[in-house]
């Protein structure tokens, strides 16, 4: 007797008998690699550079195979990455790199070789780790010089945001205040002399989903109207309420959010607030998320689910996640067929995913369990922007369906949310704004997210004050 799947049941067979396979067959043993010392930076194939006050700042970040052939280690197998950065130091004071900002958790030399120690012989270990030690950053940026190295930190997959600060020298700093009788509070005036770089780093591996992004090629041919803040206001109104399935017969998931910035701006701005990117999907990442599902393990690029508005699905997807595959953050984005005052506008869908259930509708055979309360998830995007500097404008916009708890909307899958109807309406800027500079857009208000969800029993918790 011949058994038939379903297509999409042979996918799920085929994915859950490949990662059986892969955890019974995963061996422990371990290899010694050859060290092949890469030309720098000329093997990077993403060196990004900024200048800021006469300091131009280099930073790449390498692969796994790169990192393997250049130090003769695995580091990626390891959890460890390797970045590269360079400090062109024209300004006529001493700097130092604050290393905890690039990540809380950098690795010294010395531990980066321990993590990695199997991966050699005893008799080439000592060569292995004083190559970690001669090939990390100093930390000290000497004025008229150029200082390069590396920084090992813990492995991020599919891009990082690279927050590079140089800080002037204490020391030199004290003996010009003595020398010139400045009195002025060392806190306050050591906190303007820092000097930051942002860097948005994509990783790719071939099958992320902003490797296909071209937006040169999304409105090709196109004559893109230019708005001004009425007309965007107004085009943004009439935006479809939802996005919607391939055939455009049902909706989906309320488009909630809007972001005007050119796409490189976008990627910086959420990386830089915790956003990583996805993969598509694929035999392979379908495997992944039938393992991280089957093992309750984190997928934190893991792919999400195709919505369509404009006529195609969404250019690229993003995602906050959690320490399960159940639970994380995803937005999806779609670059709109009209520009504001000579930047691109994206409008798309953000909210939280709160578990993971199995349905014939998606090519993996599983979706995510949204949060019902999704304002929430929206100005969560919102605050994560605003504290780390990169709004420029804000507001809130009609267009979006308006759910009251008591009547909730559903969206594909049949999961509930409900909502005031409002669109967040961010303009992002590239270089941090302080909070007091922020302008609020007074288009509409929204209203207070978790208050939305709460009963009476909650007016405790308000109260006069005495």
């Amino acid at each position: 007797m011949t058994m038939r799947y379903t297509p999409f049941v042979s996918v799920l067979l085929h994915a859950v008998s490949a990662t059986l396979l892969t955890v019974v067959f995963a061996g422990c043993a371990t290899a010694t690699f050859k060290y092949q010392p890469l030309d720098v930076p000329a093997d990077f194939h993403d060196v990004q550079t900024k200048t800021l006050d006469g300091v131009s700042v280099s930073v790449a970040i390498l692969t796994d195979e790169q990192a393997r052939v250049h130090f003769g280690a695995p580091l990626g197998d390891r959890g460890l990455q390797a970045i590269w950065v360079s400090v062109r130091n024209a300004s006529p004071y001493t700097l130092w790199l604050l290393r905890n900002a690039i990540d809380p958790d950098v690795y010294p030399p010395d531990e980066t070789a321990v993590i990695v120690k199997e991966s050699t012989s005893d008799s080439e270990f000592e060569s292995l780790r004083q190559r970690f030690r001669d090939e990390s950053l100093r930390m000290k940026m000497v004025a008229g010089m150029v200082t390069e190295g590396y920084v090992f930190v813990p492995r991020a997959v599919g891009g990082r945001y690279v927050d590079i600060r140089l800080v002037r020298d204490a020391y030199e700093l004290s003996l010009e205040r003595a020398a010139t009788g400045d009195s002025a509070s060392g806190s306050g005036q050591f906190a303007q002399l820092q000097l930051r770089f942002g860097f948005a780093l994509p990783l790719p591996d071939g099958i992320f989903d902003y490797e296909r992004l071209d937006t040169s090629r999304t409105y090709a041919g196109m004559s893109l109207p230019d708005l001004d803040t009425d007309g965007l206001r107004t085009a943004l109104e009439a935006l479809p309420c939802c996005a919607t399935d391939a055939d455009t017969e049902n909706n989906g998931d309320p488009i909630n959010v809007v972001i005007v910035g050119d796409g490189h701006d976008v990627m910086n701005s959420l990386s830089r607030t915790g956003w990583s990117f996805t993969h598509r999907i694929t035999l392979g990442s379908v495997r992944r998320v039938v393992g991280a599902a089957i093992s309750g393990e984190s997928y934190p690029v893991a792919p999400v689910s195709s919505l369509y508005l404009f006529g195609r699905k969404q250019d690229f997807a993003l995602q906050r996640a959690r320490a399960s595959i159940a639970q994380r953050n995803h937005m999806r984005l779609w670059l709109a067929p009209f520009r504001y005052k000579g930047r691109q506008v994206w409008v798309g869908q953000v909210s939280r995913d709160i578990g993971i259930k199995l349905t014939l509708e998606s090519p993996s055979l599983t979706t995510h369990v949204i949060d019902p309360e999704i304002d929430v998830t929206r100005e969560y995007l919102l605050h994560g922007l605003l504290a780390e500097g990169f709004v420029e404008r804000f507001g809130f916009v009609a267009g979006a369906p308006a759910a009251p708890r008591a009547q909730p909307l559903t969206n594909l899958t049949g999961d509930p949310y409900f909502s005031d109807g409002m669109r967040l309406v961010v303009m992002l800027t590239p270089d941090p704004v302080p909070y007091e500079e922020v302008v609020n857009l007074l288009w509409e208000r929204s209203s207070p997210p978790l208050a939305e969800g709460q009963t009476e029993a909650a007016e405790k918790n308000v109260r006069r004050i005495d």
